[in-house]
């Protein structure tokens, strides 16, 4: 099944019409330019037309099965640099103490596009093994079942390789405050939320409001 999510490459080939709409608009507009004007209007009406062709109806979200005991629900949770977040830990503690819950911490191993590109990834997974462990411990000292993995580094492939093999019954996803995070202006939340036929919670952790002035 063709993933719903936004690819780079649909970003690329948005780049390339644009830049191929625009090669025909700038002549035209010097040979007149009302008809530079008629070639913009005729441009912007075809782009809406192959938007809305192509867009269609909006695809079902995916029903998850949910695996463990009947009495047991699971809760993936998923963080990088906010994992160990206090309001994600608060959060995760009132589900906790909600019913008898197990929890999946995973951790995404994000890294720059130049590390990417080099496939130099070891320093991030670690980095990310290290927060997941910090957290793990903490959660378990106060006796709240949680095993903890590092996931892909786009986080919504690491969300999906996540629930079919967890099987959550909720998603419960933290992020750094709007405007200072790269998962919000992507959309991430979003996304799971229109995949998903599971309750998705979003949890701001702002660890710059922590720090010493």
């Amino acid at each position: 099944m063709e993933s719903p999510f936004r690819s780079e490459a649909a970003a690329f080939r948005f780049l390339l019409i644009t830049i191929g709409a625009f090669a025909l608009i700038v002549p035209a507009s010097w040979a007149s330019p009302a008809l530079g004007f008629l070639t913009f209007l005729g441009l912007s009406a075809a782009a809406v037309a192959v938007y809305l062709h192509q867009r269609g109806p909006a695809p079902d979200r995916e029903r998850v099965e949910h695996l463990g005991g009947a009495d047991e629900r699971r809760i993936l949770v998923v963080a990088n640099e906010t994992v160990g977040g206090e309001e994600l830990l608060s959060a995760i503690s009132t589900l906790a103490l909600s019913q008898k819950s197990r929890f999946l911490v995973v951790c995404p191993a994000l890294n720059s596009r130049l590390r990417t590109y080099t496939s130099d990834e070891d320093p991030a997974r670690e980095a990310a093994q290290q927060r997941l462990d910090e957290t793990v411990a903490r959660l378990a000292s106060v006796g709240i079942e949680a095993s903890g993995e590092v996931g892909d580094g786009d986080p919504l492939v690491a969300i999906d390789d996540a629930v079919r093999t967890f099987g959550p019954a909720e998603i419960v996803i933290s992020t750094h405050p709007p405007g200072r995070s790269n998962w919000l202006e992507r959309g991430i939340v979003d996304s799971v939320r229109a995949r998903y036929e599971v309750e998705v919670t979003h949890v701001v952790v702002d660890l710059a409001a922590r720090e010493p002035a």
